[in-house]
């Protein structure tokens, strides 16, 4: 049967249409900036097709929004009402979320086109609108709009225009990608290979930097605090400023302007402008101590943390549910002469108040902070009470695989070997009649013990109660 789009086709005009859009693929060949080629695209569309303008849109890195990133012909602009398009919204949008092209030779009689007076007053006629998209991605939108008809010939060359715009716009992407990668990790690699007294400096440009001491190596929780600090000095205009290495601690000196304060005081100021970092010095066992010059002209800041003995110390990971009782265990931690890694390893003690992974870990030690039973599986355990001396106690203990903090006699079974049992058979799925009939005990005896079991262990519902159970490992 004969195509009836191919007998529709001049075939002069279409190898004439295709030199054209030749010349427009020769002229981004080789191109690595996306934004470049697109602006190549546009105008080629306008100059040698004649179109009233032309437009691309790429997708965003979020996925959601398509961004306008060039526009020739009758709008050059790409800053207006269509400069940022929601995935799906207006034709474009949906035209990028379906990855469906449409065409349209009489676009004022068109029902999403919001403005018909528009497009007669300007007396467009024709649109067609392209996904550019390459194994099941979009890349973004090609539009072009028409003075006339457009014809048959034109249309099948834009298609194939796409398909090269596409490869091209995806290789460029991609090159963008790995440049911003590269540089990226150039710029961390070369910063982190600096020294302390370096980065501060690189930080501190217009300061005043003096180095007394020796400079050692330091962990990157001391490193990562006093580039911190460095950072607040620079926003606060730091003139002078001295790094200072002695055999106990490091320390940095700072003399920053005090600023006119009518309605707080300057104390107060110099809390809320340092923040959190008081209690991150205080975390690694520092001090943090500011003191305002008598005529409150200058504020003197000094950080002083001392050298963590966690160098010869037992290795330690901590996984906490929450943020402060991370925090507490580090500084304990530090207290307690240890050292604090974050590389998994499943001959380092695991500190952490997650049943789960206490249970799971080959040195697990449970923050057991409710006075619990401790459950089944547990070989060391500690409370919100513990001291650094006692913390140092049950790493050792755990790092030799010994039981720590745990009396066998505490070890309590908080349900009945019957409570058990029918959480056992409730765990495979049984209904209370068919486990009352394996037992030979009643339905109201199962319930009993159910609503016991649910008191017990404070659960809400009986899948509550199985979850803790299976979690304690009380049962199989």
């Amino acid at each position: 049967m004969p195509d009836p789009i191919a007998e529709l086709l001049d075939s002069t005009r279409l190898l004439f249409d295709l030199q054209q859009g030749n010349e427009i693929a020769q002229g981004f060949s080789g191109c690595l900036d996306p934004e470049e080629i697109a602006a190549w695209v546009t105008r080629g569309l306008v100059e040698k097709f004649n179109c009233a303008f032309a437009r691309i849109w790429l997708l965003e890195p979020d996925q959601k929004t398509l961004r306008l990133v060039a526009s020739s012909g009758m709008y050059t602009h790409v800053n207006g009402f269509f400069a940022k398009i929601p995935m799906g919204a207006y034709k474009v949008g949906k035209i990028a979320q379906n990855r469906v092209s449409f065409l349209s030779n009489n676009l004022a009689d068109e029902p999403w086109v919001g403005n018909r007076e528009w497009a007669i007053a300007n007396n467009i006629r024709g649109f067609a609108g392209y996904p550019l998209a390459i194994k099941g991605r979009v890349v973004g939108v090609l539009a072009t709009f028409s003075y006339h008809t457009m014809a048959p010939e034109f249309l099948e060359v834009l298609q194939t225009l796409c398909t090269m715009v596409t490869v091209a716009l995806d290789a460029a992407l991609q090159h963008q990608k790995e440049k911003e990668s590269w540089q990226s990790s150039a710029q961390s690699l070369s910063f982190n290979y600096l020294s302390l007294s370096d980065q501060i400096a690189s930080i501190l440009a217009s300061a005043r930097l003096t180095l007394v001491g020796t400079e050692q190596p330091l962990s990157l929780p001391l490193i990562h605090v006093f580039l911190q600090t460095a950072e607040i000095l620079n926003q606060l205009k730091c003139a002078y400023c001295r790094l200072i290495y002695t055999a106990e601690s490091v320390a940095l000196e700072a003399i920053v302007p005090a600023p006119d304060l009518n309605t707080e005081e300057p104390k107060e100021w110099v809390r809320s402008v340092l923040g959190d970092l008081f209690f991150t010095t205080a975390c690694l066992g520092g001090t943090l101590h500011t003191q305002i010059e008598s005529n409150q002209r200058a504020i003197q800041i000094l950080l002083k943390i001392p050298y963590p003995h966690s160098a010869l110390g037992a290795r330690l990971q901590i996984r906490c549910s929450s943020p402060g009782l991370q925090l507490a265990f580090t500084h304990l931690a530090f207290l307690a002469g240890l050292r604090v890694c974050d590389t998994a390893d499943d001959e380092v003690p695991l500190l952490t108040d997650d049943l789960v992974q206490c249970q799971a870990a080959k040195r697990g030690i449970w923050i057991n902070q409710k006075k619990q039973a401790v459950p089944k599986g547990i070989k060391a355990q500690i409370d919100l009470s513990v001291s650094p001396e006692q913390l140092r106690q049950a790493i050792g203990a755990a790092s030799q695989g010994k039981s720590w903090g745990i009396d066998a006699a505490t070890v309590q079974q908080l349900l009945s070997d019957r409570e058990l049992e029918i959480m056992a058979l409730l765990a495979q799925g049984l209904r209370d009649r068919d486990i009352a009939s394996q037992l030979m005990i009643s339905e109201s005896t199962v319930k009993f013990h159910m609503n016991n079991t649910l008191t017990k262990l404070k659960a809400r519902t009986r899948y509550q109660a199985l979850h803790q159970v299976m979690v304690n490992g009380w049962i199989g």
